[in-house]
This record gives C-alpha cells, sequence and structure tokens, in this order.
C-alpha cells in the first residue's frame, strides 16, 4: 500500500526535507509516509483517491458548462433571428449541449402533437398551455439534473475529506504515544516524528477538500445562472405560443416569427 501511495506522490515532483533529522527517522514528507502505520496510510489512500476523482470531475464539469455556455449563447442569437419556429427548430439541431436548445425542441415537438391532434377542430384543445408548460418544465428538469450529475460528489469530499484525515492524525498521534509509552522516553525527539506523520493525514484532508469546497460552490452558481435562464426562455417560449398561436389554429406554428417577438 506505501508503495502505492509513494509512486502516485512522486509523480508530483519531491518535496524539500527538513534541515535536519528527527529521533533518527526521515524527515522528508515521503519518508514519513512510508514510515507511518498502516492504518494512516489506508487513510492517505482513501484522501488520494478523492482528490484525483474530484479534480477528475471538476476538469470534467469545467468544459461541459463551458460548451453549454457558448451553446445557449448561439441558440439565442439563432432562435431570436430566424423566420419561424420551424427554421429555428432546423437550425439548433446541432446544438446538442444547449439546454435552451433542449427546451425548445421538447415545447416545439409538444406543439406539433397538440395541432396533429386538433387537425380539423375549430378550436385548439383545452389545457394547451398547460401541457406546453409542463413539458418544458420536464425538459428543464431533465437538463439541470445532466449539468449537475455528480457535483455532489465535491461536496461530499468537502465535507468528509476533513475530518478523515483528522482520523488519520489521531491514530498516528495514539502510535506515537503507544511507543512512546513502550519505550519510556518521552522527549521531543522521541516524539515529534510520530506526530508529524501523523499529521500528513491532516494536511492530505485540507488538500483534497479545499479545491472541492471552491469548485462545488462555482458550479452551483454557474448552475443557478443557466437554471434561470432556461426558466426566461421557458417563459418567453410560451408567452409567444400564446399571443401568436393560440389564436390562430393549425398551421400558424409555422408562421410564428420569433424575431418578431424580441423586446
Amino acid at each position: 500500500m506505501a508503495n502505492y501511495i509513494l509512486r502516485f506522490l512522486t509523480d508530483f515532483g519531491p518535496l524539500p526535507a527538513y534541515a535536519s533529522p528527527l529521533g533518527g527517522r526521515g524527515t522528508d514528507v515521503w519518508d514519513m509516509v512510508l514510515s507511518a502505520g498502516g492504518v494512516v496510510q489506508f487513510v492517505l489512500l482513501i484522501l488520494v483517491a478523492f482528490s484525483v476523482i474530484s479534480w477528475a470531475l471538476i476538469l470534467a464539469k469545467l468544459q461541459a458548462l463551458r460548451r453549454a455556455r457558448r451553446q445557449n449563447e448561439e441558440f439565442d442569437h439563432i432562435f431570436w433571428h430566424a423566420g419561424s419556429l420551424s427554421q429555428a427548430y432546423t437550425q439548433t439541431k446541432h446544438l446538442d449541449a444547449s439546454t435552451l436548445a433542449t427546451v425548445f425542441r421538447h415545447g416545439y415537438s409538444e406543439m406539433g402533437k397538440v395541432l396533429r391532434l386538433s387537425q380539423g377542430e375549430p378550436t385548439l384543445p383545452a389545457g394547451v398551455m398547460q401541457n406546453l408548460r409542463r413539458s418544458l418544465d420536464r425538459a428543464q428538469a431533465a437538463e439541470n439534473t445532466r449539468l449537475g450529475r455528480a457535483v455532489t460528489f465535491l461536496a461530499t469530499t468537502a465535507n468528509t475529506a476533513p475530518f478523515i484525515g483528522l482520523f488519520g492524525t489521531v491514530w498516528g498521534i495514539m502510535d506515537a504515544f503507544r511507543s512512546i509509552g513502550a519505550t519510556g522516553a518521552a522527549n521531543l525527539a522521541t516524539v515529534a516524528p510520530g506526530i508529524a506523520e501523523a499529521l500528513v493525514a491532516t494536511a492530505t484532508g485540507l488538500f483534497a477538500a479545499i479545491p472541492a469546497v471552491v469548485f462545488f460552490n462555482h458550479f452551483n452558481r454557474r448552475l443557478q445562472v443557466m437554471e434561470a435562464e432556461s426558466d426566461s426562455f421557458s417563459q418567453d417560449f410560451l408567452n409567444l405560443v400564446e399571443r401568436d398561436l393560440m389564436r390562430r389554429h393549425g398551421p400558424a406554428v409555422e408562421a410564428v416569427r420569433p424575431s418578431e417577438q424580441t423586446v
């Protein structure tokens, strides 16, 4: 187990050693990890795993949110300059990462189903707007879930990693004091190495937790902004349909011009 931890840590380069050894044991961080007890090493392995997974998630989520934001901007431009809803639907099919495009496609498809079912009827069926609103709400919820998937792992890391590290520290200090009791020597040279080894667990826990809490808050804010944008677009789309489509039956869906509805 110690060899796995050492192999991972050495990829980042060696850390400087202290000026002098304590109690005949190495004071380099890697030496302290290797000379720590099995429980402390297991705790360090868990914390390293938390850190690696957190950073992989952070990088993947940064890329996904950046792509979604870029495609949302592209969709907004296409939608409000399209000649009709059908044209906007055709021109935005490639925007698979855009939350706004996904919400719009669901709403447009639902509107098409209603119009096909009501062909030949003098009026549109009752509850059309409610059906459309529910369709938009479902699409919004699905997109929010997709973008927010696994972000809670960062919160878990931020909340648990310091305590896992503290557990390793407490256990290491217990081992250090047991060694003192066994040898009967209670001086700084005897106590310091064991305590230093134990504190590595706390430092590793903080190393895993701090980036996790920073990016968890960052992602939450970004997701809230995108959710607000989806809510705003849904309201605009419903207003557009209610003003232009619901007072004209049948093929009016092709005649609605989003550009005419901009304020």
